[in-house]
């Protein structure tokens, strides 16, 4: 007796989504902000799918995780999903589920077959006390008029070049905001903590002062 072969067909879509993580929320990691969006999906009742193995995980991806205390304005994932649904309707049930903190800015469906998002640079702003804001543009000076400028971070044996992973930074006396655009590393990308470090500013958080994260840029 021969029985037929029944096949079944995922249907999968992925889709692109920024966000922004603000207010208490940018005191969980970043593993807790992965947990928050799966749960985020479950409570919409979407599917996502999962890797392969003893362990399988949601297939989500943050091409630049946002380091413990930093607000991000316009962060990037990417996740795949076992539907087919038009963006206006994840959109119409993904937000009601955001919990404070968490806000969806744009959702969008890459093509079938696009490459994986690759990070290209991230933008930070921290807002700089007036008594310190000649001594830091001063700074600031000599850090970008030197090449190389060389950081030894714990742990790693090559140092990091810190002019190298800067395309930008500046301090803007106006606004009274210090603003660093930083390369994305094949290796190691300097951290915007250790910028601050650099140009004496390494104190600021412990003085109520917060980074923020303006822009993750991708190269699609």
């Amino acid at each position: 007796m021969e029985f037929g072969t029944v096949v079944i067909w995922m249907i999968r879509q992925r889709i692109r989504i920024r966000f922004s993580k603000t207010g208490d929320l940018r005191l969980i990691s970043h593993r807790d902000l992965v947990r928050v969006w799966e749960r985020l999906f479950r409570r919409a009742a979407l599917q996502l799918s999962m890797s392969e193995g003893f362990h399988p995980k949601a297939k989500m991806i943050f091409p630049s995780a946002l380091g413990l205390g930093i607000d991000g304005l316009s962060e990037i994932m990417e996740v795949e999903i076992e539907e087919q649904a038009d963006v206006a309707d994840l959109r119409r049930r993904l937000e009601p589920q955001c919990p404070p903190g968490l806000q969806i800015l744009e959702i969008s469906a890459p093509q079938p077959g696009a490459p994986k998002p690759q990070l290209v640079q991230t933008t930070y702003e921290v807002v700089v006390p007036a008594d310190r804001q000649a001594s830091a543009a001063e700074a600031i000076s000599r850090l970008m008029s030197q090449d190389p400028w060389l950081l030894h971070r714990e742990g790693r044996n090559e140092p990091i070049d810190v002019r190298a992973d800067l395309g930008e930074l500046s301090i803007d006396t106006a606004r009274g905001v210090l603003s660093m655009k930083i390369r994305a590393s094949r290796t190691a990308s300097v951290r915007p903590r250790e910028v601050l470090e650099a140009v004496g500013l390494g104190d600021l958080e412990q003085h109520g002062c917060h980074l923020t994260r303006t822009h993750v840029e991708l190269n699609t």
